[in-house]
């Protein structure tokens, strides 16, 4: 992918395709689905501004061209930090989907993520591959330090769990996906999610295999495109139980933001790595494993680990 590259400034480029949220309460979280989604409590988030869709390629290859930012999958990992590790495994790499050829054990995600060097941003199925037709797709293989380097640079901020779930409702609040309590209605896809048995079996009703381009799906009711499925996106939240968020408030939180840092670890464990919470599911998620293209869903993603199937896009508050 080649294309003359001049640097934006915050302020010409800072509100290019972006969305205001004029802010207001709603119900975060879900007492129905995954543990991790409990309880649904009260949340108030004041206005703000979010990307209309995820960073794309395209977009990413600006930054890089402006900056000479290097991801954290093109480089070497430092063996200081994994004194475990098997020093093979320490080169440039990241995790990509590669499909099992059948039926496999759900309870071991190893049978379908495989840690390959030479997978980065650039060659998002692994070294043999290019961005080639997707200019347009999201960028992915990117870590949290990558989100978080494109995001100073363009003079905006990644959203925190609360904003990135009252933007992913669109002006909904109560039901169950982002366009309704139907997931497929009346037969149409409304989002870039897995159709056959995952991981081995893929039906791609949808149109799509693999990433599709942003904005292929119809926007929810704030405009925004893709805030269910295609790709998780980074926020800027450490992980921790929303049970812990509650245990000291009986009302609306306003404004709430994660844990100083990531709640759930054990100080005494340096091998642990901190997570950021990652929201709105990707075209691997399918019904019989992770049905988390809800905007209530979310995960724990470690801060270290870039994969094909993991963005962001972002805001400016205020």
């Amino acid at each position: 992918m080649s294309e003359t590259v001049e640097n934006p400034t915050r302020a010409d480029r800072r509100h290019d395709d972006m969305v205001r949220i004029e802010g207001g309460s709603f119900t975060m979280g879900s007492n129905d689905h995954y543990p991790e989604e409990k309880p649904a409590h009260k949340v108030r988030v004041d206005a703000f501004r979010i990307d209309r869709h995820a960073v794309t390629n395209r977009d990413f290859a600006r930054f890089v061209a402006a900056t000479g930012h290097v991801t954290q999958a093109e480089k070497p990992a430092d063996a200081a930090d994994y004194p475990d590790a098997d020093p093979a495994m320490l080169v440039p790499a990241s995790v990509v989907f590669v499909p099992p050829p059948g039926r496999v054990d759900l309870r071991n995600h190893y049978h379908w993520w495989q840690y390959i060097p030479g997978a980065d941003w650039r060659h998002p199925r692994g070294p043999d591959s290019s961005l080639d037709g997707l200019e347009d797709h999201p960028v992915v293989h990117v870590a949290y330090a990558d989100a978080l380097a494109y995001a100073k640079w363009i003079g905006k901020d990644l959203p925190t769990e609360a904003e990135w779930e009252f933007a992913a409702k669109g002006g909904r609040d109560g039901t169950e996906y982002a366009w309704g309590d139907e997931l497929v209605p009346d037969g149409k896809h409304m989002a870039n999610t897995w159709q056959g048995e995952f991981p081995w079996e893929l039906k791609p009703e949808d149109g799509y295999a693999w990433t599709a381009p942003v904005g292929s799906f119809e926007p929810n009711g704030y405009g925004l495109y893709d805030m269910i499925g295609n790709v998780w996106e980074w926020t800027a939240d450490w992980y921790q139980d929303h049970g812990r968020i509650q245990q000291h408030s009986c009302c609306t939180l306003e404004n709430p933001r994660g844990a100083e840092r990531d709640a759930s670890l054990d100080p005494r464990d340096p091998a642990r790595i901190p997570r950021r919470v990652m929201k709105g599911g990707s075209h691997l998620c399918a019904p019989n494993y992770c049905r988390r293209y809800r905007p209530a869903a979310r995960m724990a993603q470690p801060v270290d680990t870039s994969t094909c199937h993991v963005g962001f896009r972002l805001v400016v508050r205020g």
